[in-house]
């Protein structure tokens, strides 16, 4: 039997339609399980390359469909991750603000309809499911646990009214034993405080790396102001108090201002809050249910730093938190109770590894791919990609290694990740600097040998598996020095542990290493700049490898460095826009209060924004119908060696911020560019 579960919106990547007034329409993806077992998963942010993509999932389901071999219609069952109750009263709350004939007020026809347009099938209505937003959650992390029972805790910002639960999982199912509405959604507590920080929604993790550096002394009574610890385990958030109250007693810090002390020490005491209130309630249930295992999922289960406490206490004798713990794993939720419901339930094993996303490809296409780049790279391949990664890192290198298939969730597991020395403190600037672009106080990850985890790492008795970084643990006083560049101000680290059988290959690698150095450890982080999400293919690792600092990269079977790169080499890529890309001339007015036009670059996605470009950059991003080759729009627009110095500079930029594209031609941009030539000759 094969269920596919789905999350995210209802409108596509270069589609503008106004946001649904709900909170988690947001983190699209795909998940296909046959007989309850996932063979493949992924987040549409990994493919249509928009962070937190809210949009309808269409490619992950084409991927998901295309890695078992099977059309939508071999599909048994269809899961979104919201009740169709609720799908509904959005739309009619959508209808009001914007009345629409094209979006039709009834989720279940307009689910069928966007299925029909994108895969050429209809879809009968019995094949369609809605489930339960935080039931998703629930399922989610109780059925890949292991457990035959546990006490469950799923709570994020909110969805469906509500901002989570309370169940007690056992065998397969899981019930409810109370849910919290979303006027005490503990996501929003934290999103409405990190306002006045200078941050917004999905930056919650940066303020949970900031607390540390803090002291929640000088705030803890006025955090106590915004809630109330109840009997039973209840308890009370005053939201609305929070800004007035902010406002009266710190300096508001703007983005991109530098952090005071008294922002430190604010982040700290919302830290410190939360920790409240989630031990208040889950010290209760634990009580109350007897239940010794725990299970977590929904968004504030991705604070590490709370389920490394949770670790320390000695509360649970195991914890499991369901690594895609956002919206993403409501796909994962909703095919498992889709599953579930026509007698394929989950196989009650501990989820090991989430390797579901697309393969590298064969060595043949990966050798294709970066041939294609044959100016830009110097590509060597190796039988031994292990031992040369290891000879770089150990000599100073930070690398790209990509390999095998991709994760699901947040993390970089080793499959999609940027690697470098974890000794150096310098390293955790330099990666800051030079790939990420963020604040320099935000942690690096250590990945171990999971049989060396405990001479480095001070972990609970019991327990060394630690696979998806879920939990923030004690380095051990004697190796903090050692591990520099993976130990936080606090003396902790957010660990994963690499098991030789989930990744032979990731484990391969960090052995050669411990070989070189001593060390059994590697710094890693997401393969990925600040503007987009983590890579999943051959064309998003180079890009992203061109478009920073690192110094080599690895995929496959293949070493890669970069080359020295002339005009001419950048001439020959060819550049399109991005489905969430526009192009807008305005008229604005200047400081001499003149108007002017302006040329702009604008991407329809939240939080993407509008950059000014030049007017010749303008006027050949015009010209652009799919793609084009650079040289070609060079010569047609007659432009001098300098001008296109300038230009290939200005897009180089762009190209940055995932704005626009280069890569090389396609097949048929060639075949254009040469009969161009030939006119031109005639």
């Amino acid at each position: 039997m094969l269920c596919l579960g789905v999350s995210g919106g209802l409108d596509k990547v270069y589609e503008c339609r106004p946001e649904l007034p709900s909170t988690f329409l947001h983190d699209g993806a795909a998940v296909l399980v046959r007989d309850g077992r996932v063979i493949a998963a992924i987040e549409e942010e990994r493919l249509n390359r928009v962070k937190h993509s809210n949009k309808f999932p269409s490619h992950s389901i084409k991927y998901c469909l295309e890695a078992a071999g099977v059309q939508l219609s071999d599909v048994d069952r269809i899961a979104f991750y919201a009740t169709e109750a609720y799908c509904n009263a959005m739309l009619e709350r959508l209808f009001v603000s914007q009345p629409s004939d094209v979006i039709p007020m009834d989720a279940r026809l307009l689910l069928r309809t966007m299925l029909a347009q994108e895969f050429s099938t209809e879809v009968d209505q019995s094949r369609i499911s809605f489930v339960s937003h935080h039931q998703a959650h629930a399922v989610s992390a109780f059925a890949m646990s292991g457990f035959e029972k546990s006490l469950v805790l799923a709570i994020d910002g909110g969805g469906e009214f509500l901002s989570g639960l309370v169940a007690i999982g056992a065998g397969s199912d899981v019930n409810q034993l109370v849910s919290f509405p979303e006027s005490d959604s503990l996501g929003l507590f934290y999103l409405e405080t990190i306002r006045y920080l200078g941050y917004s929604l999905f930056d919650e993790y940066k303020v949970m790396g900031l607390a540390p550096y803090g002291d929640p002394a000088p705030y803890r009574k006025l955090f106590e102001q915004f809630y109330e610890l109840g009997d039973n385990g209840g308890y009370r958030l005053h939201l609305d108090r929070i800004g007035p109250t902010l406002v009266r007693n710190i300096q508001v810090r703007r983005k991109g201002t530098p952090f005071t002390q008294q922002h430190r020490d604010v982040s700290a005491s919302l830290q410190e809050a939360l920790e409240r209130i989630v031990f208040h309630i889950l010290r209760h249930y634990r009580e109350a249910t007897g239940m010794s295992r725990l299970c977590l999922a929904g968004g504030v289960a991705h604070n590490c730093t709370v389920n490394g406490k949770l670790l320390y206490s000695g509360l649970f004798e195991d914890i499991f938190v369901q690594p895609a713990a956002h919206d993403a794993g409501c796909a994962l939720g909703a095919a498992l109770m889709a599953s579930h419901e026509i007698g394929q339930s989950a196989p009650r094993e501990r989820l090991q590894e989430v390797y579901w996303g697309p393969d590298v490809g064969t060595e043949h296409t990966v050798e294709q791919e970066l041939n294609a780049w044959a100016g830009h790279l110097d590509i060597e391949r190796s039988d031994d990609v292990a031992g040369r990664a290891a000879d770089w890192m150990a000599n100073g290198a930070v690398i790209g290694w990509v390999q095998g298939r991709s994760e699901f969730g947040p993390r970089a597991l080793g499959n999609r990740s940027i690697l470098a020395d974890p000794r150096p403190a310098a390293n955790k600037d330099r990666i800051n600097a030079m790939v990420k672009k963020r604040e320099g106080y935000r942690p690096f990850a250590p990945s171990v040998l999971e049989e060396d985890a405990p001479e480095y790492f001070d972990l609970p008795a019991g327990l060394r598996e630690f696979p998806f970084m879920n939990f923030v643990v004690r380095v051990h006083d004697s190796k903090r020095d050692l591990l520099g560049a993976i130990t936080h101000v606090d003396g902790t680290a957010r660990l994963q542990t690499v098991s030789r059988k989930s990744n032979p290959s990731y484990w391969g690698l960090i052995d050669e290493f411990r070989k070189r150095t001593g060390i059994p450890v590697l710094l890693n982080t997401s393969f990925n700049n600040n503007a987009e999400p983590i890579v999943d293919s051959v064309a998003d690792a180079v890009a992203t490898f061109l478009t920073t600092e690192l110094d080599a990269l690895v995929v496959g079977s293949f070493l890669v460095r970069k080359r020295s790169v002339t005009l001419d080499d950048w001439t020959s890529l060819a550049v399109s826009l991005p489905p969430y890309t526009s192009l807008y001339c305005v008229r604005a007015h200047t400081a001499r209060d003149r108007q002017e036009t302006i040329c702009e670059v604008r991407t329809t996605f939240s939080g993407g924004g509008a950059v000014r470009v030049s007017d010749e950059l303008f006027d050949l991003l015009m010209r652009v119908k799919g793609e084009a080759v650079l040289r070609d729009l060079f010569d047609f627009m007659v432009l001098d060696h300098t001008k296109r110095e300038a230009l290939v500079e200005e897009l180089r930029d762009l190209w940055e911020q995932r704005r626009v594209r280069l890569h090389p031609p396609s097949c048929a941009t060639h075949l254009k560019s040469a009969s161009h030539q030939m006119t031109e000759l005639a």
